[in-house]
Order: structure tokens, then sequence, then C-alpha cells
């Protein structure tokens, strides 16, 4: 890295945030992502409820915590972005590279989840909901509304109740083949899946409007770079929060609520014993906190040189976990509501995944009272949340190129180049809003998560053996004037952790 006086005058010609505030509010707003809401929660229930608490503390405290922390210092001294920053060593310099790739992949498929958030906010302002009813063009005879027993799956009320959409004469019902009209209305209304990725299908042109106006929201937050990005940061990262806590103090009010919240926090210790528990747990907190992807590199590139890192490094992984834990109070509160109204067990009304946010949940807002209300104020809370991982991905890979090629900084051309990458992610996203693109869309999620590993480790080594953590520590003492408790302890666990 350069000197002090290098680093002070690249901090003279580079933007930084308007507020340090700013800078806290996007990187809380990037990490507290969608998995905080369909993920977690799942996860926690499934691992051992409240005693999932105890391996997953563990992992903030010896994976987040110190990875997070080793970024933003990273990007803060240097003030430069995921690839330019590689000239500490060139031989280093591609997974600079890496990084941007890996965060327009996630951009891009990303945007496809907060499309169809989009689509489900505007379909929540039809009555009724298009996912409480059956007899619609996308169903079959399977298809089935909460509450409806056994005496109803009758061939002759079904075909009646269709208005003569769909002849069911033929049909032998039972209660074990039938389906969730939301189930319905998901993969045959919102996506019409196909039976594989072999099979594309068409392009889904509502979808696809809804994935451009997810473009044009993102063209417009970062236009102006980080001053922009800080100013909306506020709206993407706070308004959640707000929005949360409604839905939790209205859900936990429900009957049944004890119930799902239960079954979502009653310990079961005897996970612990489980290795694939810890494994989990460190996952989430490794994929959550998004590191390794640049981003808290180029969000920290923008601080002032005197920022005091290390609280940055507690606060945003603390409100991350919190978050996760607050968001899984609203999810299982509605869910014990829908189980008591149903006479199911919370197991058979609760899944993981976009079935969470897109099935099962919105199968319980809709047995609430002003369904609609419920939902638009859900899954309005659902973009924002997206929105506030995709802004910094994307400016991730604005920032990176920019450092690199400088030219692309002159006003003219930045503006054509942010609206020209903007452009570039819609098209490139086409492909995942056919009726084929949910299984492109599952596999960019399943198999980003291997390469970023890989960039994780070789990023700790290269920081920690090749420039030196030695040198590390002298750098903190140029920024802050003094190698904080909290810094000698990572310095001790990185030395040793690598090592092992």
């Amino acid at each position: 890295m350069a000197g002090q006086s290098a680093c002070r005058e690249e901090e003279k010609v580079r933007a930084t945030w308007g507020r340090h505030l700013e800078f806290l509010v996007v990187c809380v707003g990037f990490a507290v992502g969608l998995g905080n809401v369909w993920r977690f929660p799942h996860l926690m229930y499934s691992s051992g409820g409240g005693a999932f608490f105890i391996p997953y503390l563990i992992s903030l405290v010896f994976i987040g915590a110190p990875l997070f922390c080793l970024e933003i210092l990273f990007g803060q001294f240097a003030s430069r972005g995921p690839i330019n920053i590689w000239e500490i060593n060139l031989l280093f310099k591609g997974l600079g590279y890496t990084m941007v790739i890996m965060s327009g992949v996630i951009s891009i498929y990303y945007n496809i989840v907060v499309a169809t958030a989009i689509y489900f906010f505007f379909a929540s302002m039809q009555d009724p909901l298009p996912w409480t009813t059956c007899g619609n063009e996308w169903n079959s005879c399977n298809c089935r509304t909460p509450g409806m027993n056994e005496t109803l799956l009758d061939p002759l009320l079904w075909y009646n109740s269709s208005n003569g959409r769909l002849d069911c004469s033929s049909m032998n019902f039972t209660s074990s083949n039938v389906v969730s009209a939301s189930h319905e209305y998901y993969y045959n209304a919102v996506l019409a899946i196909t039976d594989g990725i072999q099979t594309p299908g068409s392009i889904k042109w509502d979808l696809t409007l809804c994935n451009l106006l997810g473009w044009i929201i993102i063209c417009a937050a970062l236009i102006g770079g980080v001053k922009s990005m800080g100013k909306v940061g506020y709206v993407s990262a706070i308004l959640p929060y707000i929005l949360l806590t409604v839905l939790v103090v209205r859900g936990v009010t429900l009957e049944g609520a004890y119930k799902g919240l239960t079954f979502y926090l009653k310990p079961d210790f005897s996970k612990l014993s489980d290795s694939r528990v810890w494994k989990s747990a460190a996952a989430q907190i490794f994929f959550s906190l998004s590191c390794c992807t640049g981003s808290l590199t180029a969000m920290s590139s923008y601080n002032k040189f005197e920022n005091n890192f290390i609280s940055d490094s507690l606060v945003i992984p603390l409100i991350n976990s919190f978050t996760s834990f607050y968001a899984g109070l609203a999810i299982f509160s509605v869910l014990g509501f829908m189980s008591a109204n149903t006479g199911l067990d919370v197991a058979n009304v609760t899944t993981k995944g976009p079935g969470l946010t897109f099935v099962a949940y919105p199968e319980a807002l809709a047995q609430m009272p002003v369904p609609q209300l419920w939902s638009l104020l859900f899954f309005f809370m659902v973009v924002c949340l997206g929105m506030g991982t995709q802004f910094p991905s994307v400016e991730t890979v604005l920032t990176g190129l920019q450092d690199e090629f400088p030219m692309l900084q002159k006003r003219k051309n930045n503006l054509i180049f942010r609206v020209g990458v903007c452009i570039a992610g819609f098209l490139l996203g086409i492909p995942q809003t056919t009726q084929g693109g949910f299984y492109v869309l599952e596999w960019c999620d399943i198999f980003i998560g291997w390469p970023l590993l890989l960039v994780g480790f070789l990023q700790v080594v290269a920081i920690v053996w090749v420039y030196g953590l030695g040198r590390f520590s002298e750098d903190i003492f140029l920024m802050i004037g003094s190698n904080p408790l909290a810094w000698k302890i990572y310095k001790f666990y990185f030395r040793w952790a690598i090592t092992a």
C-alpha cells in the first residue's frame, strides 16, 4: 500500500459519504437482505430453536465480525475499489476481478427475486387477492383454498366453482393430492414454470417489466454515486424496520401466535451435537454479512481516512443478527395464526427459501382482516430489503471498474457507464424471466457459494500473510492513532486461524 500521504491525497480527490451515518445505513441495508426473512427463521427452528443461538453467536464472533472488520479496514485505508486495491500485490489482482464478476452475477439474479416481490406488491391491490382463489386460468383441479375441508373436494363443486374453466369431473380427489392456491399462483401464474432448465419456455413479460422497474430504481439511486446512494440508504435500510415492527406487533396479537413463536424459539439442545447445525450457523453468518464480494471494501473506500472502523465492524453484524431474529418473530407469529386457523401443525404450513416469502406467508396474510393492507406492507418491505442489498452490490461493480479505468470517472462517461451497466444487468436477467428462468436462478444461487468461500480464504491469506499483519497494524495506527484491543484480538485470531 501507499503511505499515509498517498492515502490522504487519494482521499482528497475521492468522493466520501456525506455523513458517517450514511455508510452505516447502507452497510446495514446491504447485510440485512432477503436471507434474513426467508432463510434464518427456517434455519433456526430446524436447527434447535433457541439453542441455535449458541453456534450462531460463536460463528458471529469468530467468523463474521473478524472478516467484516478486515474488509472494512482494507477498503478504508486504501480508498480504492475491489480491483485497484490489489496493487499491493498484482498476483492477487484476479481476486478483485472475481469479486466484481460475482457481485454482478449476484445483482442480476437477486433482482429477479426483487422483481417477483414487485409483482406481488401490485397483485396485492386486487380484491380478492389472486393467490386466495381457485378456478383461475392458472389453477389445476388439485387447487384448494385455506380452510377447505374434504367435503368440498367434490368434482361437481369444483367444476361449478371454476365457472367452467376446469373440467374436473373425472378427477379423483383426496386430501393428499390437493395443492394450495398460493402455491399454484406463484409457480403457475407468476413463474409459469416449466419442467426443467432444459425447457426455457417463453419470456414472462409481466415479470420482465417488474425486473425493468427494479433496474430503473437502482439506476436512479446510483446515478450520483455514493452521494445519492447514501441518501436513498436511509429509506431502503430504515423503512423495513418500521414495516417489520408493524408486522411483528400485528402478528403477536393474532390468535395462535404463541404456538408459532414457541415452535420458532423452543430450544432443543440435543441438536448442538449435530455438526451440520454448526456448519449451517457458520454458513449463515458468512453469507448474511455478504463477506468477500468486494462490496464492503468498495463501500468503506468512501469512508474518511480517520473513521473508527472497529465500532462499525461490531455494530453492523450485531444489527444484522438482531434483524434475523426479529424477522423470525414476524414470520412465525403469523404462521402460528395460520396453523390455528387451518388446524394444521406449524411444521406443515412453513417452508424455506422463496416458498416462505411467496407461498406460505402470503397465504397466512390472506387469512387476516384487511389482507390487502398487510400484503402491501409485507411485499413493500421485501422490495426495500432487496433494494438495500442491490444498491451496494451494483455499486461494487461500478466502483471496481471506475477505479481500474479512471476515464470512466469523467462526468459524461460516468453517466453513460452507470446507465449502461444497469441496462446490461436488465438484459442479462431476461433469461431468468422466462418460464424456465427459476431454475437458472436456483443454479446461480447454489453455485455462487463455493467461489465466495474460496475468494474469502485467498483474501485473508493475501492480507494476513502476503501483506502482513504487522504492516496492517501500522496502517491502523496511521488512521486512528492507536491499535484498539479489538484489533489486537483479531490479529491474534487471524494469525493462528490461518496457520491452523
